[in-house]
């Protein structure tokens, strides 16, 4: 996402405005929203390390506590991962005719050494006007925020038009973990289904200065998939080198994937953005994307594009070679070579045509096989006015100034697991980040304390707006 910002803050940067200066924890209920934050944070939810069960079930008796019935609120998990459970928590409406809205976050957070950080990673800390702490961003600020959200309906007696759920759970950033929103979607769709999800993705983003420049709604997610390319041959001694070698062959596969761009394709989100990036960015890069978008077969266009990796990723589907293995003995010759390779599938497309062409790509010496496990492909969401609408005349009145973009993110979320159920998740934004991303899944991860409540307040009267 941070490339998206560099090239979007180009040419909005006169458009920034410094954020207006609150007083944080003076209100009562900002008070009450820091005390479930903090506890959120100072609660160890990596996976295999602490408990996103502990976490859900912490949150589901601060609900209890505001007025939710036991039949309110679902904490689930499942025998083989007993500590990788969740919440799914609901405020029915008043208009069965309307559906539901689901606000979706991730309890659980990237793994933290106390000894790489200045501060200990799961005690939160305020210092300079940070809050320090690994998950005070990604994502335990918006699933605080979503969670403090529903118990202040219940405490104002706010009854919604539609029903609103809340699904809080375990394993977005582990691959290979037990996924809570994966189990709640194949499992008990019953619980989540709604006519549309509000999820992470989306924000702002503040210069060196503090001060705001853009404000980015995500609609519409890359697919990560990793395939497995493997090279076989009998060996021998490496005194007798023959033209057959697993290590040959594998690199020459791996070198034909470097060699190949995947086709250009826009969505109705892309098609937006780079029309927003054509003003923002330069000649020829400007011109070069206008060519594009009435023509994305034109090669000239695209080699000027591209020289942006952003904008390439943003293009297409891309692939990778991360890892790499192979051999046995530095003198005998290589039995077996494997790699990985790591795609990022663009809406739309599939596991199995990228795997296809990767196979073509291969060639008969080389298999190439999709890792398990084999998440769904995203479903891009429409720009459905009833979202953009209220995100951006909520964004007027909370961030004057600042412009709403719509944009793809080349990475993934929990959000392509409800492309299952026909719902489309939308990355709200609410939420200011730094040039650096405030440490996001890196060392000392942070978030400006002003961000933080000013984004509750956006997200709440948003959440609010979107239920009536």
């Amino acid at each position: 996402m941070q490339g998206h910002w560099r090239i979007i803050a180009a040419g909005l940067a006169g458009l920034a405005l410094v954020p207006t200066t609150v007083s944080a924890q003076q209100r009562p209920d900002e008070k009450a929203f820091f005390e479930l934050y903090k506890e959120l944070v100072e609660t160890n939810t990596v996976v295999d390390q602490g408990s996103c069960t502990r976490a859900a079930r912490q949150i589901a008796d601060r609900m209890k506590a505001a007025g939710y019935a036991d039949s309110d609120l679902v904490l689930f998990s499942t025998p083989d991962h007993p500590e990788d459970g969740g919440l799914v928590a609901t405020l029915p409406g008043s208009d069965p005719a309307l559906g539901a809205m689901l606000l979706l976050g991730h309890l659980d957070v990237v793994a933290a050494k106390r000894e790489d950080w200045q501060r200990d990673p799961f005690k939160l800390v305020e210092e300079g006007g940070f809050y320090y702490a690994r998950g005070s961003v990604d994502d335990k600020a918006m699933s605080s925020i979503w969670a403090d959200a529903m118990i202040r309906f219940r405490q104002q007696s706010f009854r919604p038009k539609r029903t609103i759920r809340l699904a809080l759970t375990c394993g977005e950033e582990t691959t290979y973990a037990f996924n809570g929103a994966d189990w709640l979607t194949k499992n008990r769709p019953d619980l989540v289904r709604a006519d549309f999800v509000l999820n992470e993705g989306g924000g702002g983003r503040l210069d060196a200065r503090g001060k705001r420049q853009a404000l980015a709604i995500q609609v519409g997610e890359k697919a990560a998939q990793n395939f497995t390319f493997v090279a076989t041959n009998p060996g021998g001694h490496s005194s007798a080198p023959t033209p057959e070698n697993a290590i040959y062959d594998l690199a020459d596969a791996i070198k034909r994937v470097q060699g190949y761009e995947f086709p250009i394709k826009f969505s109705d989100t892309t098609r937006a953005f780079f029309a927003a990036s054509a003003k923002a960015l330069p000649s020829p890069t400007s011109a070069a994307i206008q060519r594009l978008l009435a023509d994305p077969t034109d090669q000239s266009a695209d080699a000027i594009v591209s020289r942006d990796k952003v904008l390439h990723s943003t293009l297409r589907t891309t692939c990778v070679a991360t890892l790499v293995n192979a051999g046995h003995a530095e003198n005998a010759l290589p039995q077996r070579a494997t790699a990985n390779v790591n795609c990022r599938i663009f809406p739309g497309e599939s596991v199995e045509g990228t795997l296809a062409k990767l196979k073509e790509l291969a060639g008969p010496k080389v298999t190439v096989t999709a890792n398990q496990p084999v998440r769904p492909v995203a479903v891009p969401p429409p720009l459905d006015p009833k979202i953009m609408g209220p995100v951006q005349s909520l964004a007027a009145k909370h961030f004057p100034g600042v412009p709403v973009v719509p944009m793809m993110s080349t990475g993934a979320t929990d959000g392509v697991f409800f492309g299952r159920l026909n719902m489309p998740v939308y990355g709200v934004p609410g939420l200011f980040l730094e040039p650096d991303l405030n440490g996001t899944h890196g060392l000392n991860e942070r978030i400006r304390v002003t961000s933080l409540y000013e984004g509750r307040d956006y997200l709440f009267d948003l959440t609010k707006t979107l239920a009536q």
